[in-house]
């Protein structure tokens, strides 16, 4: 599933683009407005413009919105991969509430159909149809009048460009094109070229009565459209009939389906197409009782305290619209990726995996979840389903100490190599957590999600993991689950692995502890079935001879580089080598965020990914964690302030 996500960036943008042309052309009331905003007219439509418009009516009827009913077909093929690709469209359209949208490609194919009692979604290469009925309780759904402003966020970019193309009037659009794409008309009859070599023309002894078509040309990319008037809109009978007989059929509440492909949707377009909301974030801070929002470095901080409830319910009023982007992100756009690449109702693998892992899970955990989606307002199972989602992390990790550093202190580098292109990068967040009763600590994460990944505790005991295979072997605590208990009830490297020993385990995953006190570390390979311990100098099979005072877990080309760069700074190693060992190539293109931890001093130094580049190739803030709790312990919490 990973290979598709961090390989297929232009197809996906393709999918989507062909998705969101096809489903945003409507006539949409309050953005047919802009066409008569002297910003985006000038106030007139000069002759080029109307000669152009003239030339491709019906195409700029359809594009801006205009046309009650139309059919829209063609494809786009280029360079993605290093080889040509082509994807397929047809969007047939019928007043406000029916539309059929299909895309193709030679190892993708989606296709939604929308009615006036049905949604389905078909994904012909499994041979499957979810079929949604019921109805449509919230506002994200796919009925077409408004779907501009419910599909296009302030976060994408599309946002800025959207209402001079979806305006409602062919010769506003005319007039937007010509100027975006600086057209000038070509010696050929019906063609127009662009200074960037863009060509857009009508094809000559191609037109009839009912379709008309086109053709676009950019540098290795070619286009070409036809539009025509639309037959009737096939029912429920007629596809089954005519397209998917003996496919397998799902039956799913259509309020379900509408939301996760059109909060996916949403998603995917501030992801893959941000705008400065997201990339620029304003850097709001907030006091609630039981917690606060800072930014260091443009970094969020987030501290809290209190029961497991008040620590939940904190989470959620400072980290609101974060929390949910992080949900869009998980349930939604990579959710319904993964349905189309699978076959299967992400949704639904998700909550199965889930009932495996809740017996596991602990009760005060169980607490905080609920009280975060109280105050997100959001339902309980929703937040427990997404909380499992890191049980598919992978990434690389090391500790270094002793001979092998410059000082002696003990360095402990975590590399989170995991997607992206989902954009959790958006919900990144440092937390400082105590709770009552429980060992202080702090955990970099994401908005939304309580567990931990990356961590050190006030007993300087520091904890990263790296996931491996085994996913579907679930009857175990959640590795996330886990991580955080060590975190919050370890008090010695000792403690940490007598909790993995002897807990049950999900999965294959590893991992580097590491305990500032007495400078000590260990690698573990840890399944359901057995768990293994490499101390610090033993050799392994699968991570080569031992170096001394030092443990190294990656793999592949990562572990060679990895151990390249401590052989030649062994003995030099300090904070800034140590985040020079976990730069390119040892982290990867995914690289989500990379920690450096300094047990023995209380400090962590933290690099998130942005949407311009991976977590190695952004500069880190330090934290100090003793410091930190220290304020937690010692002031009152204040209330609302913001």
């Amino acid at each position: 599933m990973f290979k598709f996500l961090r390989s297929r960036r232009r197809w996906l943008i393709l999918l989507i683009a062909g998705w969101t042309c096809g489903v945003v052309l409507v006539d949409t009331p309050s953005i047919r407005a802009v066409a008569n905003d002297d910003r985006f007219s000038g106030g007139r439509v000069n002759r080029d413009s109307a000669d152009f418009a003239e030339s491709f009516a019906p195409l700029l009827e359809v594009l801006s919105g205009a046309s009650e009913s139309f059919e829209l077909s063609g494809s786009i093929a280029g360079p993605v991969d290093g080889r040509r690709q082509n994807l397929e469209l047809r969007f047939a359209k019928w007043g406000d509430q029916a539309f059929e949208l299909e895309l193709n490609h030679s190892e993708y194919a989606v296709g939604i159909y929308r009615h006036g009692d049905f949604t389905a979604l078909a994904l012909p290469k499994h041979r499957v149809v979810f079929l949604g009925k019921g109805e449509l309780i919230g506002p994200d759904h796919l009925q077409l009048r408004g779907i501009t402003e419910r599909l296009i966020s302030r976060g994408s970019i599309v946002s800025t460009f959207a209402p001079m193309v979806f305006c409602g009037d062919p010769q506003a659009l005319a007039g937007a094109l010509k100027t975006l794409l600086e057209l000038a008309p070509s010696d050929e009859p019906l063609s127009w070229v662009g200074r960037d070599g863009t060509e857009l023309r009508v094809q000559k002894n191609v037109s009839t009565i009912t379709e008309t078509s086109y053709e676009v040309l950019h540098r290795e990319w070619h286009g070409s459209m036809q539009v025509a008037v639309p037959k009737a809109p096939r029912t429920e009978v007629q596809l089954r009939e005519e397209l998917w007989a003996d496919w397998r059929l799902e039956d799913l509440n259509r309020d379900e389906l509408e939301r996760t492909l059109s909060r996916g949707l949403r998603r995917a377009l501030e992801v893959l197409l941000p705008s400065p909301v997201l990339t620029n974030p304003r850097q709001t801070e907030a006091q609630v009782e039981n917690g606060e929002l800072r930014w260091v470095d443009g970094q969020r901080l987030v501290l809290l305290s209190g029961t497991p409830e008040q620590v939940g319910f904190a989470h959620g009023q400072l980290l609101k619209s974060q929390s949910m982007a992080c949900i869009d992100s998980v349930l939604h756009a990579f959710g319904t990726v993964q349905t189309i690449q699978t076959g299967r109702w992400f949704r639904r693998d998700l909550e199965a995996a889930y009932a495996r892992l809740r017996p596991h899970i602990p009760e005060d955990h169980l607490i905080e979840t609920r009280a975060l989606a109280n105050s997100l307002e959001i339902s309980a199972e929703t937040m427990e389903v997404l909380n499992v989602f890191p049980e598919l992390f992978h990434c690389s990790g090391f500790a270094v100490f002793g001979d092998a550093t410059l000082d002696g202190k003990l360095y402990h580098g975590r590399v989170l190599d995991y997607m992206t292109m989902i954009g959790l990068q958006d919900a990144a967040t440092t937390f400082v957590i105590a709770v009552d009763g429980k060992i202080p600590f702090v955990t970099v994460g994401y908005a939304g999600f309580i567990g931990s990944v990356s961590g050190m505790n006030h007993e300087q005991v520091s904890l990263g993991e790296m996931g491996g295979r085994g996913e579907g072997q679930w009857d175990g605590v959640p590795m996330a689950t886990l991580m955080r208990r060590g975190l919050e009830e370890c008090h010695t490297l000792q403690d940490v692995i007598d909790l993995w020993s002897n807990n049950p385990r999900t999965c294959e995953y590893y991992y580097v502890f590491a305990d500032g006190k007495d400078r000590s570390a260990v690698g573990v390979a840890a399944t359901p079935e057995k768990i293994e311990f490499v101390y610090p100098g033993q050799g392994h099979p699968l991570l080569g001879e031992g170096i001394k005072d030092t443990v190294l877990l990656s793999a592949g080309d990562r572990l060679t580089m990895l151990r390249a760069r401590v052989q030649e700074s062994y003995g030099k190693i300090d904070k800034q080598k140590a985040q020079w060992l976990m730069s390119r190539p040892v982290a990867m293109s995914s690289n989500l965020h990379n920690v450096l931890f300094v047990p023995e001093d209380g400090l962590l130094q933290v690099a998130n990914a942005s949407h311009q580049g991976p977590a190695a190739d952004q500069p880190y803030v330090e934290y100090n964690l003793r410091a930190l709790v220290q304020e937690l312990q010692t002031k009152t919490q204040p209330v609302r302030t913001k």
